[in-house]
């Protein structure tokens, strides 16, 4: 530092330009400091598809996509004919004794193969399901390929049980409550965010129970395909089902559990070639009710998805 009596201006000028300097140029010890990054916010998360529900009240049935693309066989002109491979991973509350003793209600084949072949698939887990495997539904939950679904809590009726394969019929008043408590059940596993789709045990319901499910914002989704892979010992004759039956914007109906529909994963090992050999694109459920409001909005106030006020007692009594 200066210190001659001639050196006092300088000394006393460097003091009061040397803070200036620290502002107009901001250093470290080992230089200019890095310029400061703002991260950017994480983008919003995309709203899922629905349905209205009706203004008398009934939550909104969806059952298949706009019709479009050509036939059932051959192949699609211009972009691929969409479908939906859909999956119930079914479990009741008496069900737990059973796993305890060996029977086994998951299917990670099931989802390995389809993670292979890169099908996108939405799952319907009922609550005693996403309990009894917590980290299948974690994992399932969290791949962007899949969607997981309400499939109710514990595979209960939500018709009179005479009308629904023999199911435990819930009381009307508990209904919106066992949608809750499958989503609880959900969330406990790490399924941040669940769709907002419901399907009804057996695919049983009426008026009622389309009224009771609705307070909690969730559209009902059926099919128009039945896999016939419930208690189904033969792959081929699951395949055959299913290639006879799925249209441009179908939703197939299947099964993710060992125990009540053990020939699925190699079903599904024929389905999807064949499919895709035809022009076929798999797709989520998400993404065919986006496509039914885009015709929707087109066409008028017609109903795009019409499905059955129930579906009729037969073989499909897993759902």
């Amino acid at each position: 530092m200066l210190t001659s009596a001639g050196s006092r201006p300088l000394t006393t000028a460097l003091r009061v330009l040397a803070p200036l300097a620290l502002l107009l140029t901001p250093a470290t010890a080992c230089g200019p400091a890095p310029a400061v990054r703002v991260a950017p916010s994480a983008p919003a998360p995309v709203p899922v598809p629905t349905l209205p529900a009706g203004p008398d009240g009934r939550t909104a049935v969806f059952a298949h996509g706009p019709r479009y693309g050509g036939g059932a066989t051959g192949r699609a002109s211009g972009a691929a004919r969409p479908v939906a491979l859909t999956f119930d991973a079914d479990m009741t509350s008496d069900d737990g004794a059973r796993a305890a003793g060996g029977a086994r209600f998951d299917n990670p084949a099931l989802i390995a193969s389809l993670r292979r072949m890169r099908v996108p698939a939405t799952v319907f887990v009922t609550g005693r399901w996403a309990e009894q495997y917590p980290d299948q539904t974690r994992s399932i939950g969290r791949d962007p390929l899949f969607e997981v679904a309400n499939h109710s809590y514990a595979h209960h009726s939500f018709t009179p049980s005479a009308s629904c394969y023999g199911l435990p019929a819930l009381a009307p008043e508990a209904m919106r409550g066992d949608v809750d408590r499958a989503f609880a059940a959900f969330r406990r596993a790490g399924v941040t965010r669940p769709v907002p789709y419901f399907r009804f045990p057996g695919g049983c319901y009426d008026d009622h129970a389309l009224r009771a499910v609705a307070p909690a914002g969730v559209t009902v989704v059926q099919w128009d395909v039945i896999g016939g892979d419930a208690f189904a010992r033969n792959p081929d004759r699951v395949a055959e089902q299913v290639l006879a039956g799925v249209r441009p914007g179908s939703v197939v109906v299947l099964h993710c559990t060992r125990s009540a529909a053990p020939a699925t994963e190699e079903a599904v090992r024929t389905i999807v070639p064949t499919l895709r050999k035809r022009g076929y694109r798999f797709v989520r459920v998400s993404e065919l009710i986006a496509a039914a409001r885009g015709a929707k909005s087109r066409s008028g106030p017609e109903r795009v998805s019409p499905a059955p006020e129930r579906v009729p007692p037969g073989p499909e009594r897993s759902h």
